[in-house]
């Protein structure tokens, strides 16, 4: 989807909304990367600008409700809302100050009370010039590959994926920021994506809300399912992948974990 640069349309549904300002988010952080910094200082200004950016415009878009991202204090109000925008300003800050990689993201997602669950979500590729949204009306095609192709870390690949590919006679695609590898299965780049190292619900909420909106599966590593806007954010661990590989990748991990 491709979006007016100015304001969005005042008839804006929450899914047009998302995409909006992480599209939004997206031009402010290339702006940033065209301002001569470099390292440590880059990341910040990145983290900052689109922090801000998104904050500012849910507070004149969508006042009455609440805000959890990773760059703000998370304000328990949250917890007694009915609706919860929950952004990453900047995913993969490493690869963000690192141009001209293209592997970052920026994340806006909701999560309502009525469902109990996300029910809008966009993911931003700002270097690819690309935005998916829950209001895109994606559809899962039939898989390209002759082998599952697994999205890893380009930088610290976990050692129990080794086990996994070979299990399913696939091989590894590197690269970073968790929201560009969940979107990679979305994108037919790969087939899926396992990470058990830590995340936040801030990592995966966008991505997770798009891969469902085109028919992916998303589950824990146990195969349980992925909880947001919880008392403790922290939600270390996920699987978003083609369903018909889902019951072979949770035997795996349920026999052999991800130590």
């Amino acid at each position: 989807m491709t979006f007016d640069a100015g304001t969005p349309p005042a008839d804006a549904d929450d899914h047009m909304l998302s995409g909006w300002l992480a599209d939004a988010a997206g031009r402010r952080l290339l702006e940033v990367r065209q301002e001569g910094l470099e390292g440590r200082e880059l990341k910040d200004a990145g983290d900052r600008a689109a922090h801000e950016l998104l904050v500012a415009l849910l507070a004149e878009h969508r006042p009455g409700d609440a805000v959890l991202s990773e760059e703000g204090k998370d304000d328990k109000v949250r917890l007694t809302s009915d609706r919860v925008w929950i952004v990453d300003p900047l995913d993969g800050t490493r690869e963000f100050s690192e141009p001209p990689r293209d592997d970052w993201a920026v994340h806006v997602a909701l999560w309502e009370r009525s469902a109990d669950d996300l029910t809008v979500g966009a993911v931003a590729l700002p270097a690819l010039g690309q935005t998916f949204t829950t209001g895109d009306g994606l559809e899962l095609a039939p898989a390209t590959a002759t082998r599952p192709r697994i999205a890893v870390s380009r930088s610290r690949p976990p050692a129990f994926t080794d086990g996994l590919v070979a299990a399913l006679g696939g091989e590894t695609v590197a690269m970073g920021s968790a929201g560009f590898k969940v979107l990679s299965v979305v994108r037919d780049v790969t087939d899926a994506y396992v990470h058990a190292g830590g995340q936040y619900e801030w990592d995966s909420a966008a991505p997770v809300a798009v891969a469902r909106a085109a028919g992916l599966f998303t589950s824990r590593v146990d195969g349980s399912p992925l909880r947001y806007n919880q008392d403790d954010v922290y939600l270390p661990d996920l699987v978003v992948c083609r369903p018909e590989l889902a019951d072979r990748i949770l035997a795996h991990l349920a026999e052999h974990g991800t130590d």
